[in-house]
């Protein structure tokens, strides 16, 4: 075991301990074995009794497809915002406010300014400029502080650790972030904090085959720090590469579908933090509900 994962390890009990007293990049994928999740993880169909989380935008874009809003009405929605935003009215969706660094979310506590009705806080730690430093080299930490913060104010927490972390806990891998991310054992900490972990796996939808592998061991090492924690798992209708379309999606939903309670479906636009996301596509994100709701 390397000194990183070590650390990884070592600083996911610590804090755990503390805890209880008071657009991702990737590679080819896994297919190794782990052990299956425990009983009672699938749930129903492919997508009608899934949890779907969606951004504002994305959920106003999909929900003018009248199929879509009559499928979605059968599942538990998370409509996350920016602060500032306000959620979509007259929409049943639980509002999550976004925030990419501990510091961001202590200020807008602070300053009362959440939505009424927040129910949520999403942790959205990556490699970009947007969070710290030292939350990069310290997620695990960082994402105590903030279950911390949110479950004071009644909240609760969804952290969604970026593949892209894996170049700060261990540049020196020679493997792929995926893999990588798996080797750190990184999930099974933080899910001992969160209530809801979300894998961003987005970057492996290409290959259905490799989605399901890599969500199966990061949902597995979930459960193994929290079996109660509730695991999504992200999709991109147009991530950064090659364009993607619904059928690779939908097939990455089915093949994974036991393992997960449900999908963070993403239709980014292109801005600074994503700048290399190709343009936005909602008819696919509207495409792939309708085929699994």
């Amino acid at each position: 075991m390397s000194a990183v994962k070590a650390a990884v390890l070592v600083l996911g009990t610590a804090v755990v301990t503390c805890a209880a007293a008071g657009c991702s990049g990737g590679g080819s994928g896994p297919h190794a074995s782990t052990p299956s999740p425990p009983a009672g993880t699938v749930i129903g169909t492919p997508g009608s009794r899934a949890t779907w989380m969606l951004t504002r935008s994305a959920l106003a874009e999909v929900l003018s497809n009248s199929g879509v809003r009559v499928g979605l009405e059968r599942t538990r929605i998370y409509e996350l915002l920016q602060p500032g935003q306000k959620p979509l009215s007259g929409v049943n969706a639980t509002p999550v406010v976004t925030f990419p660094s501990v510091d961001e979310l202590r200020s807008a506590l602070q300053d009362n300014s959440l939505p009424a009705g927040t129910g949520a806080i999403l942790y959205d730690p990556e490699a970009w400029s947007y969070t710290p430093a030292a939350e990069q080299s310290n997620p695990v930490q960082a994402a105590a502080q903030a279950a911390a913060l949110a479950h004071a104010h009644g909240l609760k927490i969804i952290v969604a650790p970026a593949l892209n972390l894996t170049t700060v806990l261990d540049p020196g891998s020679s493997a792929t972030r995926w893999q990588t991310f798996l080797d750190l054992n990184l999930a099974k900490p933080i899910a001992k904090i969160a209530n809801i972990i979300e894998l961003q796996a987005q970057s492996l939808e290409r290959d259905p085959e490799a989605y399901k592998n890599f969500v199966h061991a990061a949902a597995a090492q979930a459960r193994a720090g929290n079996p109660h924690v509730t695991v999504l798992a992200g999709l991109s209708t147009n991530p950064p590469g090659a364009a993607v379309n619904s059928q690779q999606l939908t097939d990455a939903i089915v093949a994974s579908r036991p393992d997960v309670d449900g999908y963070w479906l993403n239709i980014p636009g292109q801005g600074p933090r994503c700048p290399t996301c190709n343009a936005p596509r909602p008819d696919i994100g509207v495409a792939v509900l309708s085929s699994v709701l």
